[in-house]
């Protein structure tokens, strides 16, 4: 047989011995970790919701999960989620794109002027950059100003003292204020204020858009930490609904190709970024949809879990030193453990403006 450079190719780089005659739930292999993430570094994590389980699976394993801002001395647990404490680093709510990251950063280390813009709905006050971070609003316009600096302050504070920063990008399709450009991680009138066909616009950001925007905060983060790593992610979790005119399917898939091509392609450039393939677990054909839940958008644990376990498992396969990485055994198939669906997502709310016929 005639030698050539697929030849010399390991089992992964083919389909029939990777993907074809295996379990699913032996697919492995799926990443090369750039970076030897250890216990003791500090991790930072934002993005949309599915970026939510990242930092509560780094805390379960014994990892460094970066809290700038805690609840309030006495607020009890239950509470503390209720207002969306602990949900990231900092109490920013979702950031779905790589415009919103860039804002808060851009307000955080006053490179820009904050917005003063707040909602009213019924005698409550809500801030349009995190319109569900209170979920009955705040009494007073003051409050949501002096919340929004001390989530400023601590968004900052994560940039400094973290060694990672992973993101989760979500979304292509964004809402911005005409008059100000200011953008909105939520249309206005959906969660709280008021829709404005005069001042409020839609945009579906294109690939150049959403790089540039990555790019510009990475460079901004790395002027106060300049050895901060970053890990890239993609949500997996399909569009709720698009205001692209398309249909929410085609939406999605156009909008998640785009995302996975901008953090590939900053990941393949750059030795201080990574690209982790929760994406591509959650939607690959090769797990038959089994990790959504009926509605076939929500992860299901077992789909988190799964995940998860990818994440720390190739961690310890490409960095072998098991006294310093917690050795995570991976079962047949994955049970999970400590895992919720508890998620906190504003874009899910625009599910009640449907109908169905």
């Amino acid at each position: 047989m005639n030698t050539n450079p697929y030849s010399e190719l390991p089992p992964t780089a083919f389909w029939r011995s990777a993907i074809a005659k295996r379990s699913m739930y032996d697919i492995e292999q799926l990443w090369s970790p750039k970076f030897n993430i250890l216990p003791t570094d500090k991790v930072a994590t934002y993005g949309s919701c599915f970026a939510q389980h990242i930092g509560k699976s780094l805390k379960q394993r014994g990892y460094h999960w970066l809290i700038t801002e805690d609840s309030p001395v006495g607020l009890s647990s239950v509470n503390s989620k209720k207002f969306n404490y602990g949900v990231f680093s900092s109490r920013t709510g979702n950031i779905y794109t790589t415009s919103l990251l860039k804002q808060w950063i851009e307000w955080s280390l006053n490179k820009s002027s904050s917005s003063d813009e707040v909602w009213v709905n019924d005698g409550r006050f809500y801030d349009p950059f995190r319109p569900k971070i209170e979920p009955n609003g705040f009494k007073t316009e003051c409050e949501v100003t002096t919340s929004r600096q001390e989530t400023m302050r601590c968004f900052k504070n994560s940039i400094e003292k973290s060694n990672y920063f992973v993101f989760t990008l979500g979304l292509t399709e964004s809402w911005v204020n005409i008059q100000t450009g200011i953008e909105y991680p939520m249309c206005p009138g959906t969660v709280a204020g008021d829709y404005d066909d005069q001042n409020h616009k839609f945009v579906n950001q294109s690939f150049t858009t959403i790089k540039n925007n990555l790019e510009k905060s990475i460079e901004l983060m790395l002027e106060v930490n300049p050895s901060l790593k970053f890990i890239l992610t993609v949500s997996p979790v399909p569009l709720t609904a698009t205001m692209s005119g398309k249909h929410v399917l085609v939406a999605t898939m156009e909008s998640k190709s785009i995302l996975r091509a901008v953090a590939g392609e900053l990941a393949a450039s750059r030795n201080d970024i990574d690209y982790f393939p929760s994406y591509e677990i959650i939607n690959s054909p090769s797990f038959k949809g089994s990790f959504f839940e009926p509605n076939q958008r929500n992860v299901n644990p077992y789909g988190v879990n799964f995940v998860m376990e990818s994440f720390f498992k190739c961690l310890n396969s490409t960095y072998e030193d098991k006294s310093v990485h917690k050795e995570q055994k991976v079962e047949s198939e994955p049970s999970p453990v400590n895992i919720s669906n508890d998620t906190y997502c504003e874009e899910e709310l625009l599910e009640s403006f449907g109908s169905i016929s």
